[in-house]
């Protein structure tokens, strides 16, 4: 049996990759900009705290196993709190959120907790 971690870290960062190409195409063809909004970056840090949160979640599935759902709701909250660090305070620069700098950071944040979702209610359900 392969590991889950390094299944679902494979998974997301095929998925996140694929869906990076299909926003930059999207942005691309209605004559935007690209690389604005902190898109890559945006991209980049939902990736990382997605693998991390389920790598800890993985590392913990022994000692916390019946709290692993509330490690999980708690990984959401430190996801909240990346994008009131890293990317409210620009996106609030003008005193509004764009939907361009709205999409930048929330497409990859949807995708990669539906990702992470489905990935550890299979992974949880194969441990009981």
């Amino acid at each position: 049996m392969s590991n889950p971690f390094t299944h679902f870290t494979i998974k997301a960062t095929t998925v996140l990759a694929v869906a990076f190409c299909i926003h930059i195409a999207l942005l691309k063809s209605f004559q935007m900009p690209l690389f604005e909004n902190k898109i890559v970056l945006s991209y980049v840090v939902n990736l990382a705290v997605v693998v991390l949160i389920f790598g800890f979640l993985y590392i913990s599935k022994n000692k916390f196993k019946d709290q692993l759902g509330f490690l999980f709701i708690a990984g959401s909250a430190l996801k909240f709190g990346v994008f009131f660090v890293v990317f409210y305070p620009f996106f609030n620069l003008d005193g509004h959120i764009s939907k361009l700098e709205f999409a930048s950071f929330f497409v990859p944040y949807g995708l990669g907790l539906v990702l992470e979702t489905f990935s550890l209610v299979k992974w949880l359900n194969k441990l009981d």
